[in-house]
């Protein structure tokens, strides 16, 4: 018998017991060697703050159960293959799927993780994959003025895609001052929002904060972009466009993970966006995005905590039992 971590309710989670069907002839089985939780849109979920005008788009892959509660949600999963197809069997895999010590889904499903990666690393696969669609959809050009606010999972691998770009001037700005450890280990300037350089052909809001949006728009240059990546849940936000936004003639764009980029949608599915995450995971900064680690057992007791604050850093790793 397998154990899948369940939301009974918000704000409260429970471990429950879990028989797997058989594997088809085109399915795995998959037995799980780590797990991830973002304290961004997963704490929107355990908080139970998922309107419910969206609770069919923010659907996970494998979900079971309902918003908001009892569910069972989760979207980044790194196990090693144990019944499939020959091409499959003991190879490393990611996979959309939830907190649950072993799964069977589709072959099609799941990507194998390259040697190059570590397992516990490629856990951040889902987060980079929305990280690619956010610098396709922000389309940097050399030598651009960049700021990057909100220095959680999302925003800290933007602002690590964004650096790479020749001549680029990238910052990532944070209320947080710890999160400077953090940019330090993906060689990044941080700064504080009041600290931040302003003059910016493009600003990535990653926030999810009121006051983070206003100071995007206020670090814009004329004719500057503002790239909304943040997800508010159920709340209302306020945004100040009776200051810079006209005068300045700024563009707001949204952009969101659940469609590939308009300006690549033509030429990439998205399997191969999800390639290209796991590509760039070779980089071992990236390491430094999970500084916490509990067993899966810990796991209805250090959710909270992370949620609260209360464990370092923007992301939590589930450690089972498997490797």
């Amino acid at each position: 018998m397998e154990r899948a971590f369940w939301l009974r309710e918000p704000g409260h989670g429970e471990i429950r017991a879990v028989e797997l069907p058989r594997p088809g002839p085109d399915d795995v089985l998959v037995r799980t060697l780590y797990s991830a939780v973002s304290r961004g849109t997963e704490a929107l979920v355990f908080r139970g703050e998922v309107p419910a005008s969206q609770h069919q788009a923010m659907r996970a892959p494998f979900q079971e159960g309902e918003f908001p509660g009892p569910v069972k949600y989760g979207y980044l999963n790194v196990g090693v293959v144990e019944e499939g197809p020959e091409r499959l069997r003991g190879r490393t895999v990611f996979c959309l799927y939830p907190h649950q010590t072993a799964y069977v889904v589709p072959a099609s499903a799941v990507t194998v993780v390259p040697d190059a990666v570590p397992a516990a690393r490629a856990v951040l696969t889902g987060t980079v994959e929305t990280a690619v669609n956010a610098v396709w959809d922000a389309a940097p050009m050399l030598g651009d003025r960049i700021a990057v606010i909100g220095a959680g999972m999302v925003g800290a691998s933007v602002a690590a895609l964004l650096a790479r770009f020749p001549a680029t001037r990238v910052q990532l700005v944070d209320v947080d001052p710890t999160r400077a450890e953090l940019a330090k280990a993906l060689e990044l300037d941080f700064a504080l929002p009041a600290d931040a350089l302003g003059d910016c052909d493009l600003v990535v809001h990653a926030s999810a904060s009121e006051a983070g949006l206003a100071r995007a728009l206020e670090l814009a240059a004329p004719e500057g972009v503002v790239v909304e990546l943040s997800w508010y849940g159920d709340r209302a936000v306020r945004v100040p466009l009776g200051e810079w936004f006209h005068s300045r003639r700024l563009v707001l764009r949204g952009s969101q993970v659940g469609v590939v980029s308009p300006g690549r949608a033509g030429r990439r599915g998205y399997a191969e966006r999800l390639v290209t995450a796991m590509e760039l995971l070779t980089d071992a900064r990236f390491d430094a995005m999970i500084p916490g680690e509990c067993g899966f057992d810990e796991l209805p007791a250090a959710l909270p905590r992370l949620i609260r604050g209360e464990l370092p850093g923007p992301c939590l790793r589930v450690r089972y039992d498997a490797h």
